[in-house]
């Protein structure tokens, strides 16, 4: 329990201090002002001080024990799956290149030659050359054999690079 006079100075000693603090936040306020006046003046602004904040605190992560291992692990990590993937693509190229010789040197075989399949699209690739042959030359120039159109198209290719270029609606006119 309080006296009447220990009440009456703790009243007083409360209105004292709400004053103190009543006028520290004035001065606060006013420093604050001061503050962004002199930022200003300096050229600072609360994007310079983010990006500043942000360089230091990336800084400092960079700098943790964790960091470097984490860094370490994943950089060798990195470096192994670089191994693999490099080993990966030496393996396919080579199994391209099997795949290459061997059906290079299967069309080369009479047998291959002669199947229905291969004939089949022999016939079918000629088909197609013969009817472009027709709608870019004109109908004056016939089909011919397969070889026939081989070669025609080889001539006029090379007469073509050899001579004046022509522009390209001459040549596909009719």
């Amino acid at each position: 329990m309080l006296s009447d006079e220990e009440r009456e100075e703790l009243k007083a000693e409360l209105v004292q201090l709400e004053d103190e603090i009543t006028t520290l936040r004035q001065v606060l306020s006013a420093k604050e002002r001061h503050l962004v006046e002199i930022k200003q003046k300096l050229g600072m602004n609360l994007m310079n001080e983010l990006k500043q904040n942000f360089s230091k605190s990336w800084h400092d992560m960079q700098t943790t024990t964790a960091y470097k291992k984490t860094h370490e692990t994943l950089s060798h990590a990195g470096q192994k799956a670089t191994a693999a993937f490099s080993n990966v693509g030496t393996a396919i190229s080579k199994k391209f290149g099997d795949m290459s010789y061997s059906i290079r040197h299967s069309i080369s075989m009479p047998a291959m030659r002669n199947s229905p399949t291969f004939k089949s699209f022999e016939e079918r690739v000629e088909t197609t050359v013969t009817s472009l042959k027709t709608k870019v030359a004109g109908t004056n120039q016939g089909g011919g054999s397969f070889e026939e159109v081989l070669s025609s198209t080889a001539h006029a290719s090379a007469q073509s690079s050899a001579g004046a270029p022509r522009r390209a609606e001459e040549e596909l006119q009719c």
